[in-house]
């Protein structure tokens, strides 16, 4: 099994990327402290390609890690969540970016993770800047969200919007027959970037509804031929990498109602008629959570969820592919 097994990944850019223009700090890329001051504009220059960086479970002390398989680094070096950047646009609109330090053989090194989409040769004035809090915007992105109005099934079978229940409400899961939810959180977000969510159309998939989930979900497939050449019949795949532009696409703007389930451990549940996972607790979620919830994360569930899942480089058509071998169809 992997050292260090990815559980999200995320595009981002050397911090030096985005320079200040105009400023104290002219010249220099987006950093911390006195090399971020309020007033700064910066400016991302055309040309510069972002990098996915694969991140691991945070260990029990709270240390991320660089994940296998990361263009960003190499697997095992330390990760931090620094601060959380505010710029402002010319039209008045706040672009969020996260500045994450990472520790290599070489030093450290700056990575910028956009909470909004950043526009090449685009001026934007830095306006505050939050460190305390910067942990739990990143678990905002890196958790696994059911967006209002979608429907969950009981263990009766009936199904309800994930509004409409509570804790202690009993849902129907794949693994562990009937489990009672043991906490319900919820967050009204900006439908942007990171953030924006996946809708899956009525029907792909075999959805009984259209179903909206946030990037990070991961839903589960049985397949009954190995399409993917996964060498498994199970696999978990990402809302995003399903992202199409037809039956599957990303919806920016607007804010969100936004629901996280939990249970006493990671489970499969059901939402619009289709198998999805429930909130996988980490140590990147944890910042979610009421200090008083007597839950831990558990890297044997996050391991096992890594191993199973469908990587990023799967390659087109994965909806059709996934399609097929879910109904054990021949291509063609």
């Amino acid at each position: 099994m992997s050292a260090h097994p990815p559980l999200f990944r995320f595009q981002t850019y050397p911090a030096q990327a985005l320079r200040v223009v105009s400023g104290a700090n002219i010249g220099d890329g987006i950093g911390l402290e006195d090399d971020a001051l309020p007033g700064d504009i910066y400016r991302l220059a055309t040309g510069h390609q972002t990098k996915r960086l694969a991140i691991s479970d945070a260990d029990e002390g709270g240390q991320h890690r660089v994940a296998d398989g990361s263009d960003v680094g190499t697997a095992g070096d330390a990760l931090a969540i620094s601060a959380c950047h505010m710029l402002m646009g010319p039209s008045g609109e706040v672009v969020e970016v996260l500045i994450l330090t990472h520790q290599s053989g070489t030093g450290e090194h700056l990575h910028i993770l956009p909470l909004s989409t950043l526009k090449e040769d685009t001026e934007y004035e830095l306006v505050g800047t939050e460190v305390a809090s910067a942990p739990e915007r990143f678990a905002d992105i890196a958790s696994v969200s059911f967006l209002s109005g979608t429907h969950l099934t009981l263990a009766s079978g009936k199904q309800v919007p994930v509004e409409h229940l509570n804790v202690g409400d009993v849902l129907l899961t794949r693994e562990n027959g009937p489990q009672p939810v043991r906490w319900i959180g919820f967050q009204t977000r900006r439908a942007i970037g990171a953030a924006a969510p996946v809708r899956i159309t009525e029907g792909t998939l075999n959805t009984s509804r259209d179903l909206r989930l946030s990037p990070q979900h991961r839903l589960f497939i049985w397949q009954r031929r190995d399409e993917l050449g996964t060498g498994r019949a199970e696999i978990l795949v990402k809302a995003e990498l399903l992202v199409n532009g037809d039956t599957v696409v990303r919806e920016e703007g607007g804010h969100i109602d936004s629901y996280q389930i939990i249970f006493d451990g990671h489970e499969i549940i059901y939402a619009e008629g289709i198998a999805v996972e429930s909130l996988l607790v980490t140590g990147q979620t944890r910042a979610l959570l009421p200090q008083d919830l007597a839950l831990t994360g558990s890297a044997g569930a996050a391991a096992s969820a890594a191993a199973m899942e469908l990587g990023d480089d799967a390659g087109d058509d994965v909806v059709e592919r996934l399609s097929r071998a879910s109904k054990g169809e021949a291509e063609g």
